[in-house]
């Protein structure tokens, strides 16, 4: 019997949607400080924005709490990736709260970066690790 394997139809999956809202806003929360320097409103902005990437985080939490339910008892890592952006975004408020931007824009610049490598890995984890499906041919 030969076994042939082809791909798996490719779903965007509501974990993949929710970690590239957040790295989005995240990176919108970078542009948002450019204009925090140079312009009357930036303030306004980048406040709001800070709201809406608390929430992207907030809601990545929950898409990885959902689809570890969904799987049956799989991995609960990405939660714990989820619940650290979750952390990070918290320190990040505070320090922007306390005007503290020596330890504010290091921090977003590390949350950024994580956020990327982490919707790579959720974007592209079935390159690789067996995403196919086999079929069996008589």
């Amino acid at each position: 019997m030969a076994t042939q394997t082809t791909a798996a139809p490719r779903t965007t999956t509501f974990t993949q949607v929710a970690i590239a809202l957040q790295t989005l806003t995240l990176f919108a929360q970078a542009v948002s400080a450019g204009l925090l320097l140079s312009t009357s409103y930036g303030k306004t902005v980048h406040g709001v924005g800070a709201r809406v990437m608390y929430g992207a985080t907030m809601l990545y939490v929950l898409a990885a709490i959902l689809a570890w339910r969904r799987g049956g008892g799989g991995s609960p890592r990405p939660i714990l990736y989820a619940s650290g952006f979750l952390v990070l975004a918290s320190v990040q408020v505070v320090l922007g709260i306390a005007h503290q931007p020596a330890l504010h824009v290091p921090l977003g610049v590390l949350m950024f970066g994580l956020s990327v490598l982490d919707l790579g890995r959720v974007l592209f984890s079935t390159i690789g690790g067996g995403g196919g499906r086999q079929q069996r041919t008589a």
